[in-house]
C-alpha cells in the first residue's frame, strides 16, 4: 500500500484497494479525488457522505470519502437536465482516508425513574389503580380525585381548577391530557429523578400555545383562573396532605406499593416502573434504573453472544406542513465561483428553507396529505437517544416516487441530511427496526425534503445557483449523538464543500470547518436540529467532535446541566481530546485541549500525538459501563474489514462517576481516560459485507436502547448499527444502502 502523505487521495481505486492511490494534500480532511464516474453524479444526485477509512501501517488521516457503487436513474439525470445516456452507470468505490443506589431525596418515591440500584432490580410493582386509557375525555369537575396509572405505570391522582405557583418546569403544546402526563413521565425518565410531580392541561387553549404545564412542586396551590385539568403523582399528593382541587376535596384513593433496597445504614428506593412510551413507539423496555456492579475493581467485559437483526424498514409519514417561506437570498456573480468561500457560511443567517418544521398550534392547521408515499435512500445512520426516542441521523438522502419491488421510482429530491425515529422498538425482540421520518421534514406534497441540518442562506443560495454544475455545500452527520441534558443532544457536524467535475467525474470533497447541531425530539413534526453557531471550529484545525465525544455528567446526575462535554479530535494515528463546560458549548474560547500532560487553552495542531486513544480509527463510541465500572470503546478501524472491535479502560480500582454510590462529587470520571491504559483490542462483532460486497461503515452503538438491560444502565445488552452498500439503484426498493442492526450481549 502506498504510504500516506498528509491528506487527499488522487488516482484510481478499485474496490477497497488503494495500492495505486497517492496522498498529496496537507491538513486533515481536506479533499479526496476519486476515479472518473458517471456524469449523473453531480450535486444533488451525488449522494456523497462523510466517512473515513485508511490504510497504511498505523498512519491515519480522516478525510471525506466518496461512497461506493453510485448509480443514477434516467429520471434523476433528466431532473437536472443531463443526458439520460449517462444514467445508471455504477461508480467504483475508493477506500477512504478521512479522517442504583439512589441519593436520598425528600420527594417520596412511587416507582420513580430516579431510582438507582446497586445490586439487581425488581419487576414493576402492581397497583390497583386503573389505566390512564380508561379515563373519560372530560375529567373536571366530575372525576376530580380519580387515581389512575399513566402509560408508563406511574400512579397519579386527578386535580381540577387548581394551579401550583412558583413551580413551573416548562410549558409545551400537546394534543391531549394523556400527552401532557406522558411528557411529565418522559421528563423524569430522562433526568433519572423525579423532578416533574404534577401536570396541568388547559383544554381551552385551542387558539394559543402552550397548553401543558409541568410542575416541580405542589407546595403553593391556588385556584386557577382557567379551567385546568391536572394530575399529581399520587405519593407526592399523599405526603403533602394538600387539597387537590380549587373547589372540592379529594376522595380517599386506593394505595400502591413500592419496594426498597438497603445498603449500609441508608435506605434507598428501587425503580419499579417501565419508561415512558415514546410518541413514535409502541414498544416497551425494562425499568431504566442504573445498576452498578458491587465491585471495588474494574470488571473486564467478556462477550457472551450476538444476534443479527437485519436491515431496517422504512415507514414514511403521510403528511407534510404547507409552508411557504420567504424567498431566499440572491448571490452576486462574484460569490458563485468554484471553490470554498467561508463567507457563505459565516456571513449569512440560517435559511428558512432548510431544517425540520415543528407541528404546533400555529402550524397544525397547515397539515396536508402527501400525494404519494415517497421512497427514501439514506446514507449513514448514526444516532442516539433523546427525550424518549431513539433517533437515526443520516447524511445524503434521496427521495423517489413510484418505487415498487418491480420498478424503480422517479427522482424527486436530494438533501445532505435527514432523520428518522425508531418506531415499535422491534430490536427488543430481536427483529429489524422500523424507521419513520418526521412530518416536518417534507417541503411539499410530492415528497421533496427540507433537510435535517439547517444550512445558512448563503450555503443554500449557492447550492441552488450551482445546481447541475457539480458544486454544493453540505452539513453531514458523522458521529453518534452526545447527550447534553435531559432533553437535548449534540452533534458536531462537518461543513463540507463538494466539487464534482462534470467532464472527468473527479470528485473533490473539502472540509471547511464544523458547526454544532442542538437536537430535540418528541414533537409531532419529528426531531429538530438547531444550528446555534454558523461555524465553530475552522478548516485548518483538528476536526473536534466530528468523530463524536461523550458527556461527563456532574454531581446532579444523568440528565443534569452541570458537568462537561468531551470531544474527540481525529488526526493521523489516533484521537485527541478537548473539553468544555456543558453550559459553554457554543463559545469556542471556553474549550480546553489535552496536550499530553495537562489541559491547556492552546489548541494543538493536526500533527499532535497527545492521544487519549491510539490507533487507525474510522468510527468510535466511548461510554461508561456501570456493569464493568469502567469505560468501553467500540469502534471500526480504517482497514475495511467490516469488524467492530472493543477495548476497556484498565484501572486498579473501579472508576465511579461523581453522582453514583461511593462517588466523589469533585471528581470528573472522564479524566480517567487520560490517566489509565486501554486493554488490548478484541473482536466484538463481525458484520457481513453489503449486498455489493463492499465493506460496512458508519458503525456505532445506540446507547439506552434496552432500558435497564442496556450496557449504559448496568445491563448486558448493546445495540449496534451500521451502513452496508447494496450496489443497487437508490430508486429501487432495495435502495443504495441498508441500515443494519445487531445485538451484542456481555457475560
Amino acid at each position: 500500500t502506498t504510504p500516506l502523505i498528509q491528506t487527499g487521495v488522487q488516482g484510481s481505486a478499485n474496490g477497497t484497494n488503494l495500492a495505486n492511490a497517492t496522498i498529496t494534500a496537507p491538513g486533515v480532511l481536506q479533499s479526496i479525488q476519486s476515479t472518473p464516474e458517471p456524469l449523473a453524479l453531480v450535486l444533488q444526485e451525488g449522494q456523497h457522505l462523510l466517512h473515513k477509512s485508511a490504510f497504511t501501517e498505523g498512519q491515519h488521516q480522516r478525510m471525506l470519502h466518496h461512497h461506493p457503487d453510485k448509480s443514477s436513474t434516467a429520471s434523476q439525470v433528466a431532473a437536472k437536465g443531463l443526458s439520460s445516456t449517462d444514467s445508471h452507470l455504477p461508480a467504483t468505490r475508493i477506500a477512504h482516508v478521512l479522517r442504583q443506589v439512589q441519593t436520598v431525596s425528600n420527594i417520596p418515591n412511587d416507582g420513580a425513574y430516579q431510582s438507582w440500584v446497586n445490586q439487581g432490580s425488581s419487576n414493576p410493582t402492581s397497583t390497583s389503580a386503573p389505566a390512564e386509557s380508561s379515563l373519560p375525555t372530560s375529567l373536571c369537575p366530575g372525576h376530580n380525585g380519580t387515581v389512575f396509572r399513566s402509560a408508563s405505570g406511574i400512579t397519579y391522582e386527578t386535580v381540577c381548577a387548581i394551579d401550583y405557583n412558583n413551580a413551573l418546569l416548562r410549558s409545551t403544546t400537546v394534543n391531549s391530557f394523556s400527552d401532557c402526563v406522558r411528557d411529565c413521565d418522559i421528563y423524569n425518565y430522562n433526568a433519572h429523578k423525579v423532578t416533574c410531580v404534577a401536570v396541568l392541561f388547559a383544554q381551552s387553549h385551542s387558539d394559543r400555545d402552550p397548553n401543558c404545564y409541568l410542575k416541580s412542586s405542589i407546595l403553593h396551590p391556588s385556584a386557577a383562573t382557567d379551567n385546568l385539568e391536572g394530575a399529581v403523582r399520587y405519593s407526592v399528593a399523599q405526603a403533602a396532605h394538600l387539597p387537590l382541587s380549587g373547589t372540592t376535596t379529594r376522595s380517599n384513593p386506593s394505595t400502591s406499593s413500592t419496594s426498597t433496597v438497603s445498603r449500609s445504614s441508608s435506605s434507598y428506593s428501587q425503580s419499579s416502573t417501565s419508561p415512558a412510551t415514546s410518541p413514535f413507539s409502541s414498544g416497551t423496555v425494562s425499568p431504566p434504573g442504573v445498576t452498578y456492579a458491587n465491585s471495588n475493581v474494574v470488571i473486564a467485559p467478556k462477550l457472551a453472544s450476538t444476534k443479527l437483526h437485519g436491515p431496517s424498514v422504512n415507514r414514511p409519514t403521510t403528511q407534510y406542513i404547507q409552508y411557504d417561506p420567504a424567498d431566499g437570498v440572491s448571490l452576486s456573480r462574484s460569490l458563485l465561483q468554484v471553490g470554498v468561500n467561508g463567507d457563505l457560511t459565516t456571513g449569512y443567517d440560517i435559511s428558512p428553507l432548510t431544517g425540520v418544521l415543528e407541528v404546533n398550534l400555529y402550524t397544525q392547521n397547515a397539515l396536508a396529505p402527501l400525494r404519494s408515499t415517497p421512497h427514501l435512500s439514506r446514507d449513514g445512520g448514526r444516532g442516539g437517544y433523546i427525550n424518549g426516542q431513539h433517533l437515526f441521523l443520516f447524511s445524503d438522502t434521496g427521495s423517489y416516487s413510484g418505487t415498487t419491488p418491480a420498478q424503480n421510482g422517479n427522482f424527486l429530491d436530494f438533501v445532505s441530511s435527514s432523520v428518522a425515529v425508531d418506531v415499535g422498538m422491534n430490536a427488543l425482540s430481536g427483529n429489524p427496526i422500523t424507521l419513520q421520518d418526521g412530518i416536518g421534514e417534507w417541503s411539499d406534497n410530492v415528497g421533496r425534503q427540507r433537510g435535517f441540518a439547517p444550512l445558512t442562506q448563503g450555503e443554500e443560495a449557492y447550492n441552488i445557483a450551482m445546481q447541475g454544475q457539480g458544486q454544493r455545500y453540505a452539513v453531514w452527520i458523522e458521529s453518534s449523538i452526545i447527550p447534553l441534558d435531559a432533553e437535548t443532544g449534540l452533534v458536531y457536524a462537518p461543513i463540507v464543500y463538494d466539487n464534482v467535475n462534470v467532464v472527468t467525474r473527479a470528485a473533490v470533497f473539502t472540509y471547511t470547518g464544523n458547526t454544532i447541531l442542538r437536537i430535540t425530539a418528541g414533537g409531532r413534526g419529528g426531531p429538530v436540529a438547531q444550528r446555534p453557531v454558523r461555524k465553530l471550529f475552522d478548516q485548518d484545525q483538528p476536526e473536534w467532535g466530528v468523530a463524536g465525544g461523550l458527556r461527563s455528567w456532574g454531581p446532579s446526575g444523568i440528565g443534569g446541566t452541570d458537568g462537561r462535554v468531551y470531544l474527540f479530535g481525529a488526526v493521523s494515528g489516533g484521537m485527541l481530546m478537548a473539553r468544555v463546560g456543558a453550559d459553554s458549548i457554543e463559545n469556542r474560547d471556553a474549550y480546553e485541549y489535552w496536550n499530553g500532560g495537562s489541559w491547556s487553552t492552546i489548541m494543538p495542531h493536526n500533527d499532535s500525538k497527545a492521544f487519549f486513544f491510539e490507533g487507525p480509527i474510522m468510527d468510535i463510541d466511548v461510554f461508561y459501563s456501570p456493569r464493568h465500572m469502567t469505560f468501553i470503546a467500540v469502534y471500526l478501524t480504517i482497514y475495511a474489514d467490516s469488524t467492530f472491535y472493543y477495548r476497556y479502560l484498565q484501572s486498579n480500582s473501579s472508576i465511579i462517576p461523581s453522582y453514583a454510590p461511593g462517588g466523589d462529587q469533585h471528581y470528573d470520571c472522564a479524566e480517567a481516560l487520560l490517566q489509565h491504559q486501554w486493554s488490548d483490542e478484541q473482536v466484538l462483532y463481525k458484520a457481513r459485507t453489503g449486498l455489493s460486497g463492499a465493506f460496512i461503515y458508519s458503525g456505532g452503538v445506540h446507547l439506552r436502547y434496552f432500558g435497564a438491560d442496556d450496557i449504559s444502565n448496568g445491563g448486558s445488552r448493546m445495540l449496534l448499527s451500521w451502513t452496508a452498500p447494496t450496489g443497487k439503484d437508490p430508486a429501487s426498493a432495495t435502495s443504495e444502502y441498508q441500515i443494519i442492526t445487531a445485538e451484542v450481549d456481555f457475560a
